[in-house]
């Protein structure tokens, strides 16, 4: 049995209480900013709004603190949105924790000073010098992980052994565990997918999205090894098989489907996703910088492409 605290209670924080109490855990979920999260977590019903169902009785919340960092948890799991790394960095620093970190957050940083794209993981390595960090990506709809349906994920760390010993008390029948040493692949991977999950999206046919499906996978590995990814990253859980079910059901592909019918981001954010976030444009926004000045465009113009339509706000010309 050990003592988990889960830093997020979106939905993918909060599902992921489920395989971990599942393996007789002792769990404890935080959220530092939503005040429905708050309330949905700290009600005596427990019933979670996104996930559309009740969290089991086990579960504490606790209300984010200082000193809630300073209790003696094994492992810490960062389940905040890209733009809450650099906050629960901080917090982390301060609190001179020893716990492993797992980090189930998907994204990159743009590092204005050194002028070059960063990994969650190294972002919380090199600017806040936090150390013993996992990554944990792949095809995970929340709603489906939280009924228990059969998922695949994969944790990566230059030391497999040390990636096994967490997952072993994590992993259940339900919830499987593969592992990588290719932390930057598949870093890289899982977060560019929510850019072509969009991309995938605003194909108006079948015919069409597999085309894109194709063309995206094609500049995914380019970027991968421009990153110095393992090629073989992209055709595994954190590439083809994150990149599949965003494109077939999640909001990045939802985004996308109002692009391909002429919506600009904007209007089409206002009209029909306005209380949705989206991963793929907080991404968008972040990379731009680095991608239009250091990547050859004509070796990703789809990623070029809607980059331009996001920042620009204008139609979404592919081909």
């Amino acid at each position: 049995m050990k003592n988990i605290l889960i830093i997020g209670g979106g939905a993918m924080g909060s599902a992921f209480t489920i395989p971990c109490l599942e393996n007789r855990n002792r769990v404890t979920i935080t959220e530092p900013y939503s005040k429905k999260f708050i309330k949905d977590l700290s009600s005596k019903n427990k019933f979670h709004s996104s996930l559309e169902m009740k969290l089991p009785k086990k579960l504490k919340f606790k209300r984010f603190s200082k000193n809630l960092l300073k209790e003696n948890f094994d492992l810490i799991v960062i389940a905040l949105s890209l733009s809450g790394i650099d906050f629960i960095g901080k917090e982390l620093k301060n609190s001179s924790i020893n716990a492993p970190i797992l980090i189930l957050t998907k994204g990159l940083k743009y590092d204005k000073k050194n002028k070059k794209i960063l990994t969650i993981s190294d972002q919380l390595k090199k600017l806040y010098n936090l150390r013993n960090i996992f990554v944990l990506k792949g095809p995970c709809l929340a709603k489906e992980l939280a009924r228990k349906n059969q998922t695949s994920v994969i944790i990566a760390n230059k030391n497999i052994n040390s990636a096994k010993s967490i997952g072993k008390y994590i992993s259940t029948k339900y919830y499987s565990i593969e592992y990588s040493k290719d932390v930057v692949g598949i870093e890289v991977s899982s977060a560019i997918k929510n850019i072509y999950a969009m991309i995938i999206g605003a194909g108006q046919s079948l015919n069409s999205a597999s085309n894109l499906f194709q063309k995206s996978m094609s500049e995914m590995k380019y970027i991968l090894k421009y990153f110095k990814g393992k090629e073989e990253t992209i055709s595994g859980l954190a590439g083809v098989g994150d990149l599949y079910v965003s494109a077939a059901g999640g909001r990045n592909s939802k985004m996308g489907s109002y692009l391909g019918k002429g919506f600009t981001f904007k209007s089409a954010k206002k009209k029909f996703m306005w209380n949705e976030t989206v991963e793929g444009e907080q991404l968008a926004k972040e990379i731009a910088p680095f991608f239009f000045k250091k990547i050859d465009k004509k070796r990703i113009p789809l990623m070029m492409n809607l980059l331009s339509a996001i920042l620009k706000n204008k139609k979404l010309k592919i081909k």
